[in-house]
């Protein structure tokens, strides 16, 4: 399959009427392509014809289609010409070299795709695209390549076989998506956002953006602060403190176009689900990391709410149906939200997929950067967020330490510092803990313990448990997502993750916090408020000579946080459920400069260096003074209005 677009706009789609549209498509290919019919297929336009080959045989034709057109553009076979799958599979087996590591093949007739599972996609892919033109043009199928991780991933084997399965399912849905958006676009007289969570605080995160015309959201997720208890469909009122406020919005299903996602936290992602359970069919945005990190973390969270005897929001029905209706876009892809509304996503340094979003309302009439969770700094698994915009009216930037005193530590002294904690704990023959968020901040001390190893002449085991194994492996399937030297170690078959000195607990808890001598474990739970870290604190919190470092954000709410303040005993469960006090004798360690957020000066940094001056600067994402302050110095400093909303605040935009 190819895929081509330029930039140079010589049809304006909002002015021409979708036969027009296709009518040029249909002259500017050849004769001979025999032309069957061309559709919306969401928000790319795909053209059916009977002679791939004609097409391919000038691959300038694909070109001048798409420099007229500005969106992606897809050619595929009708399927009254696709070889017979079997003939097919035996012809690309013939095509593709074994080096490649295919691990699967798997005809999608609902598409004319043919999905192609290798460990090598390069290899798959051929030399300037020579290997997948000859599939195309020999067996009419459009071949669709995915890598296959170097761990083995539960999650993208999921996924990968739900999307399959529900083909069917998805060419009626993205249809009728590409129909939706794709209407001559009515001039809106006014814009509006309304704040629905995660303004003057930390969680539940959800931005509603609003014309006559639309209704989107950016990012709904659910907050951590109540613990699970809030997280629990029965929670009450403590648990409406978790959500975002969708009902004050008087927004029903239907009324939403669209959601956009900024990243696979659950503070993001986290409601998206109960949006599908209570009738919700639109689409929903995300890079495709993204969408697998979601069903990852989505079904933990279920089943960590069933395990601690409550009624998830949702369960795992509500998570597929969500994953059905999940349309992915890569980094720099231009992609139609609504008829009036293009959406394009740009790296943002947090986690694996995670994207700044420029969102371009109508025809240059207002744009809007939202940063999510961003990173403007370094860490060694990616590169910092992208500050290139063409232009922006409203900033809507993270503040979680966006306080004047959030100056984090130089970051070569941050990691000296973790393994001298790490060095001296065992050479005392003691047992190190390290809560981490199982997605970024877990990749991030792994790559710093694996560089410091050996010089610290540690020979301990350390030991990966949770979620963190995999996420481990959602990172190898994508490493064209993460900086330049350490995809090329997971290309060379060398990823850190899968090093020598890391040993996977599976079911063997018991066993690690039973052996004697030293041990270094991460964990994930980076909190404290769950996950397998909480079990290995209770066994380890009374020995003086271990020690628990925190290397990431601890809300105000959380167990983390309570231990970082100094309490010296907490009532934790047993293995009966009964709370018994527990003593906190282990050492307890902050190290500083390993988040996946920007610090005070990032933050101010970022926002100078986008290559244009916001007009209007919002805060969001961080505690309320945190908020205030840094809306007030972004103010003075870009000589912008800024402002600090609160939820539930609506701001007028234009």
């Amino acid at each position: 399959m190819i895929f081509l677009e330029d930039k140079d706009e010589k049809i304006d789609l909002s002015k021409v009427r979708t036969s027009e549209i296709f009518e040029k498509i249909e002259d500017m290919l050849p004769a001979t392509a025999d032309f069957v019919k061309a559709e919306f297929e969401g928000p790319d336009i795909v053209v059916i014809v009977k002679n791939i080959r004609a097409v391919y045989k000038d691959e300038s034709v694909v070109r001048n289609i798409a420099s007229q057109i500005k969106k992606k553009l897809i050619i595929r076979s009708d399927s009254s010409v696709l070889m017979n799958p079997e003939k097919a599979l035996d012809l690309i087996n013939s095509l593709i070299p074994k080096e490649a590591g295919v691990t699967g093949i798997k005809f999608s007739p609902d598409f004319g795709e043919v999905n192609i599972e290798a460990l090598k996609p390069g290899l798959v892919i051929g030399k300037g695209g020579s290997t997948l033109k000859s599939i195309i043009t020999e067996t009419n199928w459009s071949p669709k390549i995915l890598r296959t991780p170097t761990m083995n991933s539960d999650t993208i084997k999921g996924v990968r076989q739900l999307l399959y399965n529900e083909s069917s399912f998805r060419k009626k849905f993205l249809l009728g998506v590409g129909k939706k958006i794709n209407n001559v676009i009515m001039k809106s007289e006014w814009l509006k956002a309304t704040a629905l969570g995660g303004f003057r605080e930390v969680g539940r995160s959800s931005l509603l953006l609003e014309t006559p015309n639309s209704k989107v959201i950016v990012d709904c997720g659910i907050s951590p602060e109540p613990g699970i208890k809030g997280l629990d469909a029965n929670a009450g009122s403590e648990g409406n403190r978790a959500f975002p406020y969708l009902d004050s919005a008087n927004l029903t299903m239907n009324d939403i176009d669209a959601v956009i996602l900024t990243h696979g936290h659950m503070d993001h992602i986290g409601f998206v689900p109960y949006l599908f359970k209570y009738g919700y069919e639109g689409p929903v945005y995300c890079t495709p990391p993204t969408r697998d990190l979601a069903a990852l973390l989505l079904t933990d969270y279920t089943k960590l709410v069933a395990r601690s005897g409550g009624t998830p929001l949702y369960d795992e029905k509500d998570i597929r149906k969500m994953l059905t209706h999940m349309i992915t876009r890569d980094y720099n892809e231009v992609t139609n939200v609504t008829d009036e509304l293009k959406l394009t996503y740009h790296n943002a340094g947090h986690i694996l997929g995670s994207g700044t979003v420029h969102l371009h309302y109508g025809e240059g009439m207002y744009n809007i950067v939202h940063s999510g969770d961003m990173k403007y700094g370094f860490t060694r698994l990616f590169d910092p967020a992208v500050t290139d915009y063409p232009r922006i009216d409203a900033f809507f930037t993270e503040s979680t330490y966006g306080g004047p005193k959030d100056i984090s530590t130089d970051r070569h002294d941050s990691e000296k510092r973790l393994m001298d904690i790490i060095k001296r704990t065992t050479d005392n023959g003691g047992k190190v803990l390290i809560p981490l968020f199982a997605v970024g901040r877990s990749q991030e001390i792994q790559l710093v313990i694996e560089s410091y190893f050996k010089s610290y002449g540690l020979d301990v085991p350390v030991y990966l448990d949770g979620m963190i194994i995999e996420a481990n492996a959602i990172h190898t399937a994508y490493p064209e997502y993460l900086k330049e030297g350490l995809r090329r170690r997971i290309l060379n078959n060398n990823s850190p993750f899968e090093s020598e000195i890391f040993e996977v607990i599976k079911g063997e808890r018991e066993n690690v916090l039973d052996a004697q001598g030293p041990a270094v474990i991460l964990a994930s739970g980076g909190m404290l408020n769950g996950g397998a870290s909480v079990e290995y604190f209770k066994r380890l919190a009374e020995d003086k000579r271990n020690s628990l470092i925190f290397v990431g954000y601890n809300s105000a709410n959380s167990l983390g946080r309570k231990i970082q303040n100094g309490v010296d005993e907490i009532p934790l469960p047993d293995e009966n459920g009964k709370f018994v006090n527990t003593k906190i004798n282990m050492g307890i360690n902050t190290v500083e400069g390993f988040s996946g957020h920007s610090d005070r000066r990032q933050l101010v940094d970022f926002a100078k260096r986008l290559t244009v001056r916001p007009k209007n600067v919002f805060t969001m994402h961080g505690e309320e003074s945190k908020c205030v302050n840094l809306a007030d110095n972004l103010g003075r400093t870009l000589h912008a209005t800024a402002r600090a909303p609160m939820n539930l605040d609506t701001i007028r935009l234009k």
